[in-house]
């Protein structure tokens, strides 16, 4: 059989999220803006002697490292889009981006909880209104860069569909309540989890920068020079308590774990009906807005495989479907 007689039958695993182009070069935009600020916290933190500014300009560091992964495995997931290497594509690129931060994340909270408890020891003198100043701009960089990715839908859902084999919804033979509620767990699926991440990043950095600022107004107005080094624990908690669930969140897709019971529940629901049933059966994200699907169906009157494959289309997000048909065999040895 010639390679030419089967291309009907072929398909690309291209399961890169909606506007990918435009979410890379907004995250790079970011990144400049980081990276600057980053620069500018930490010298002025170590000129006027704040731990809180100290511990803004090494999250800001981190947040800046993090950002620059998400905007190389965009770029990396582009270029290698068609990759025959990449079995399922390279949509999961963001997920490893996201784990490996979170790992970076982790080590630097402990690093500015460490330091924030030497202060508590050892106080130095702060000039608080050099310090609030550049705390000031920090924060308000931090709200820009914010704004940019929350325009590129950072917060938001993803709807592109990458796969021929489903592409329509509300199929005509289920009820539109039911789709409904299901909404809730269809928008998380669609979610582009690197910026998303990118977008959680900044946010973190503008929390920081607040109590940086809150910090350093105490210890000004009232003396509270302690506030200084609480406020870096209090950053550092923050940070760490994001990158667990940054770690939660990204080994879940790259560990293959089912994104949602909803989607399990649907397949089922579509396809075990008039005696059909599922013998196994494997859902697993393989991209912003993709899920992939294994199905092995037992049956005593077996039915193309695309037969099946169409009663899945009103599923949102199915963009790979494999479909295994058995006949059940103790219904043929009654029959012989």
């Amino acid at each position: 059989m010639h390679t030419e007689s089967v291309e009907p039958w072929s398909h690309h695993h291209v399961f890169l999220g909606n506007d990918h182009a435009r979410n890379e070069w907004r995250t790079w935009i970011v990144v400049a803006l980081t990276a600057a600020t980053m620069v500018g916290e930490i010298v002025a933190g170590l000129a006027f002697g704040s731990m809180a500014l100290l511990a803004d300009g090494f999250h800001m560091a981190t947040h800046a490292a993090a950002l620059s992964i998400a905007g190389l495995a965009y770029w990396y997931a582009r270029r290698h889009a068609r990759d025959d290497r990449f079995s399922f594509g390279t949509g999961k690129l963001g997920e490893l981006a996201g784990f490996s931060s979170a790992i970076v994340l982790a080590l630097v909270a402990l690093l500015i909880g460490f330091e924030s408890l030497l202060r508590f020891a050892e106080p130095v003198p702060i000039r608080f209104g050099e310090a609030i100043a550049v705390a000031v701009v920090g924060l308000v960089v931090n709200l820009v860069s914010a704004w940019i990715l929350h325009a590129g839908g950072g917060h938001g859902h993803d709807h592109h569909h990458g796969h021929a084999h489903a592409v329509s919804h509300d199929h005509g033979d289920h009820r539109d309540g039911q789709r409904a509620s299901e909404s809730h767990a269809d928008g998380h699926m669609h979610h582009d989890h690197n910026l998303r991440a990118a977008y959680l990043h900044v946010l973190t950095d503008a929390l920081t920068s607040v109590l940086a600022i809150v910090a350093l107004l105490a210890g000004r107005f009232y003396g509270w020079i302690w506030m200084d080094p609480l406020m870096g624990i209090v950053g550092s908690i923050v940070i760490a308590r994001w990158s667990w669930g940054l770690l939660k969140g990204a080994a879940a897709v790259l560990l293959d774990m089912t994104p949602h019971q909803a989607i399990s529940r649907d397949v089922r629901m579509a396809l075990e009906q008039n005696g059909d049933c599922i013998a196994d059966l494997h859902v697993w994200r393989i991209g912003p807005g993709h899920v992939a699907a294994i199905i092995s169906i037992v049956t005593d009157k077996p039915q193309e495989p695309e037969r099946y494959k169409d009663k899945l289309n009103w599923i949102s997000g199915l963009s790979h479907v494999t479909v295994e048909v058995q006949r059940c065999e103790a219904h043929q040895h009654e029959a012989a």
